[in-house]
Parts: C-alpha cells; structure tokens; sequence
C-alpha cells in the first residue's frame, strides 16, 4: 500500500501509515461495537440465565454507551498528550477486563461492572484510533483508512446482531466475549512496533475534573431518568430526585465551562466550525437507531417467537449493504462532497424504520419488510458513514484531534446510549397494549429523529464540504 508520509516530532524518521495498523485499529474497534454491543439481540436470553430485571438489564446495556460517551472526550484529550499508542493500548487491556467481569457474571452487580469498563475500553480506543488515522495517513490514503475505520465500527454494529445470535444460540452468550478477547490480544501484538503519537504543541493546562465530574453526573441522571422513571413512577420522590440531580448537574456543568473558557472539560471553541457541528450532531441522532434494532430484535423474539440466531439472520442484508456502501460512501465523499451522501444516507435510514414500524401485518409479510428495512438501513448509514466522519475530522485543528474525534466519538456512544434508554423506555409505555403497538411506536419515534438528522444536514453542513 502506498502511503503519504507524515512527519512526526517525537520520530527521528517520519512512519508511513501502513495496513497492519489498520488492522489493529478495526480489531480494536471490533472489540466495542462488535463483541460490546453483541449484547442487544441477546436481551431475552440475559434476563432469563443472569435473573436481571428487563428494567435493570436495559439500563446495564445503554451503561457501556453511556460510560463511553462520558469519558470519550477526557481520553481523546489525555491520548493527545501522553501518546494515542498508549491510550489505545489501555483501550484493548480495559476491553479484555470488562469481557471477563461479564462472563463471570451471576447477577447485576458484575455484569453491569463488565458493561461500564467496556464503555471505558471504548472511550479510549475511539479517539485515540481516529487520531491515529489523521496523523499517519493523508488525502485518498486518509479517506481510506477512514473507511476501514468505519468499516469497523458501523460494520460491527452490524454484524453484532447476527454474530451475538449465532454464538448465543451455538455456543453459549459467554463466548461472545470470550472471542473479544482474543481479537483485543491479536490487535495489542500487531500494535506493537508502531511509533508514539502526540499532539504537537503541549499544553500544560489543569484537567477540568469538576466538568468531568458534574457532565457524568448530569448524563447517568439523565439516563436513569428514562430507563427507571416508569417503574419508579413519574411522580415518586426517587424520580424527583434524579430530575433535580440532573437539573443541578446541567447548571454546574455550564457555569463551569463558562468559567475555564477553552480550558473546560468539553472545548466549546470547537462547535465554531458549523461543518463539524452538523456531522457532530446527526451522528448523535443517527446512533440513536441502536434503539431500533433492539426493540427490532426483542419484538421479533418477544413477539414474533424468533431465536436469537433467527432474529441475527434477518440483519445478513444490512451487514452486506454497510459493508458494501461505506467504500461507495468514500468514491461519492471524492466526487461530490460530503453534503450529498450523507443526506442520501439518512433518508434511507428513515424509510428502513418506516418499513419496520408495519408490525400490524402477517409473520411473511412482515419479515419481508424487516428484510428490506434492514437492506435500506445498511445502504443508508453506509453512504452516511465516511462522509460524516471525514466532515468531521477533517475540520478539527491540528492541535484538538483528539479532543474533537472523542468529541465525534461522544455523540455515536451517547446517541446509541440514549436511542437504547428511549426506545426500551418507549416499548414499555407501550406494552400494555401489546407488542406490536409497542414495537411500533417505537418505530415511529425514530422515523421523526431520522427526519430530524436531515434537517440539521440540510442547515449546518455546506455543500462543498468534504471537497
């Protein structure tokens, strides 16, 4: 493979992106969205062999997302300073022990432990990764390598239904992270030899601890606002409780940030840059689709009388059309810029949900259209995917990569985190009145977050972005 060449400070000669880097940074990335996120089509099997409530089962699920998203920043930040090598390192290390916590798990405690160091593996692998790609590789040879990279991340989220189904139903649950591990040792090997990596000019600034601190209070809050607010009841003093948290949380988070200035815990300075803000954003609406394919799998085993491995096979059409798509979304980056596809992409995606919102017709019929949701699902997000990193990436200064990709990075985990507590949230209001109406609602919210996503694309995102 041919290579621009990228000088480095910390390299006597500068180090030529190569394709064995690649491949421990799609393994790394395998390890989060493809072994981490497994977990959603496995939900039924969970519940019964842990003895976890649906409640409390839901809420350990959307943790890994959610710890992800709340430390995402902090890594990209920490990973610029003291080396991305190290910090992806670290990423594949706390990956190995959250899979080994949630194998041994008997009950909510260690699994939920497993769920949120996975979140943590995946704060540090995320940014780190992306930096790596921006420094290392350059023009077409970045695009590339961007493209492996979403490969493994969009390309994971895909296969993670099937493969979760496939091992769960053949081998026992426990292997799904039995098999993460191993992918998590071989990209530690193949990282080894590559050069460090840290942002040019230092910065000997203090670590924004209390924005840290009050923005995780101010999202776990948040989160189980949703996730138990139902069972708590809406008006009961837990729920108040956690409404006023997440209020007095929100203000400090705020005040704070207004006080450090760039200093703060997320740079604001970054949200300038409105190319940035729109890729940034309807990323963060479109990973709230993780919900869909939740409640997608949970309706069809739930209601429908699916296996899990069943339940896998139906998404086969959007594993191959996102597979496929991602390197089509690069050639269409190239020719028309970035503002095209992505809004191709999220059209797509909104008519997948639609066809799977038509629980009230028959088992063969329904099936069929799931089918098709999922072929368009696939197609949608792969002509979003490269586009929308690229925008994004490519609009962060030389000195915030990391900052700005965990950034990025922050609104997949916290979209997909939320879409999960949302619709699982939504379902259960609807429950009573069967699955299918519940399913469907469902359904149909994220259809309006689609629409949404085009919106913010067709306002923020210029058209010559990405050319």
């Amino acid at each position: 493979m041919s290579s621009s060449v990228t000088p480095h400070p910390d390299l006597a000669t500068p180090f030529k992106g190569n394709d064995r880097l690649i491949l421990a940074i799609v393994l790394g990335v395998l390890t989060f969205w493809l072994f981490g996120q497994s977990v959603i089509n496995i939900v039924p099997t969970l519940e019964h062999d842990l003895g976890i409530s649906p409640s409390a089962l839901n809420l350990s699920i959307s943790l890994t997302s959610l710890f992800c998203g709340c430390f995402i920043v902090a890594a990209g930040g920490i990973a610029d300073k003291v080396g991305r090598v190290k910090i992806t390192y670290l990423g594949f290390v706390l990956s190995i022990i959250g899979c080994l916590c949630i194998i041994f798990a008997n009950g909510t405690a260690l699994f939920a432990t497993g769920r949120i160091i996975q979140g943590l593996s995946g704060a540090c692998i995320m940014p780190a990764t992306l930096a790596l790609v921006k420094t290392y590789y350059q023009g077409k040879d970045r695009q590339r390598a961007l493209s492996f990279w979403v490969i493994g991340s969009w390309g994971g989220s895909g296969l993670c239904s099937l493969v979760g189904g496939a091992i769960a139903t053949r081998m026992g649950w426990q292997w799904i992270f039995i098999f993460s591990i191993v992918f998590a040792v071989i990209g530690m090997l193949l990282m080894s030899g590559i050069p460090e990596s840290k942002a040019e000019q230092e910065d000997n600034k203090s670590f924004d601890y209390l924005g840290l601190f009050t923005f995780v209070i101010m999202l776990l809050s948040l989160n189980l606002l949703i996730t138990r607010g139902g069972s708590l009841g809406w008006t009961s003093l837990q729920t108040l409780l956690l409404a006023g948290l997440f209020v007095l949380a929100t203000v400090a988070f705020f005040i704070n940030s207004r006080t450090r200035g760039n200093n703060s815990f997320i740079d604001f300075a970054l949200f300038k840059n409105r190319a940035y803000n729109g890729a940034t954003l309807s990323n963060f609406l479109l990973n709230s689709l993780a919900g869909t394919i939740m409640v997608a799998s949970m309706y069809m085993q739930k209601g429908r009388g699916f296996t899990p491995f069943e339940t896998g096979q139906l998404t086969i059409g959007y594993l191959i059309a996102v597979l496929a798509m991602i390197r089509v979304g690069e050639l269409l980056l190239q020719k028309v810029g970035a503002k095209k596809p992505m809004l191709w992409g999220t059209c797509m995606t909104g008519c997948a949900v639609g066809l799977m919102s038509l629980t009230f017709l028959p088992n063969q019929s329904y099936v069929i259209a799931v089918l098709i949701g999922y072929v368009l699902l696939g197609l949608g997000l792969g002509f979003y995917a490269t586009p929308s990193t690229d925008t994004a990436v490519a609009n962060a200064p030389a000195d915030k990569i990391g900052s700005a990709s965990g950034i990025y990075k922050m609104a997949s985990s916290l979209g997909g985190a939320f879409g999960i507590a949302v619709a699982s949230t939504v379902y259960a209001a609807f429950a009573a009145q069967g699955a299918s109406v519940a399913a469907s609602m469902t359904f149909l919210l994220n259809v309006a977050i689609c629409l949404l996503a085009g919106v913010v694309l067709l306002i923020m995102v210029p058209k010559n972005a990405g050319k």
